[in-house]
């Protein structure tokens, strides 16, 4: 028991004596929240004779990031955007207008330079496809792989503008319907963005 307590208060102590050094760090901010306008480009695919696609549309991303030193950190990401995922075959063709809520977490790498820093991200997240204005079918959530990269370019010591690719790999929705039931592939959607951030 008095060996716990002994290690316990070593521990405690080593937090408290290091807690002044923080403010010391001359490295970048270890917090960043930046918002974004991006475009979503899916990769049509085709198997078995049937073709799954979906429109071009545009969409917002939110994120948060949290570096733990100077150039590894996490990131939390929230997007929305709205386009219609379609399936053709057998000369029948069925489109499903949808939000598309797009909710993923990814590790980040950073280096920071003088005036700009590039990244590289990966992680993972879900793909919440929900149908607009369509009685009678059903929301879907699809697991993603994400990655990325780009740069944020320092405007003020806390703004900066980001450019920024995402690319997120799935398996495209077919909402439950029965036409649809095995007609899921993976896919491919890429997600170029643009946006500005605070880091504090």
């Amino acid at each position: 028991m008095f060996r716990i307590k002994t290690l316990l208060g070593l521990a405690a102590c080593a937090i408290f004596i290091s807690l002044p050094a923080f403010p010391q760090d001359e490295s970048p901010g270890r917090n960043e929240v930046s918002a974004q306008a991006f475009g979503s480009f899916l990769k049509s695919t085709t198997s078995n004779g049937a073709r799954q696609e979906a429109t071009n549309s545009g969409g917002v991303l939110g994120s948060y990031r949290f570096f733990f030193s100077r150039n590894h950190g996490v990131e939390a990401n929230y997007g929305y955007s709205l386009n219609t995922q379609s399936y053709r075959f057998a000369g029948t063709s069925t489109g499903v207008p949808s939000y598309s809520h797009e909710i993923s977490g990814a590790y980040v790498f950073r280096y920071p330079l003088k005036r700009w820093t590039p990244f590289l991200l990966a992680g993972a997240g879900g793909l919440i496809f929900d149908p607009k204005d369509t009685p009678g079918i059903n929301s879907q959530t699809r697991a993603a792989f994400v990655y990325g990269g780009g740069a944020d370019v320092d405007l003020t010591h806390h703004i900066f503008f980001r450019g920024e690719y995402r690319g997120l790999v799935y398996n495209s929705p077919t909402y439950d319907i029965p036409g649809l039931e095995g007609l899921d592939r993976v896919t491919h959607r890429a997600e170029p963005s643009v946006g500005f951030g605070y880091r504090f």
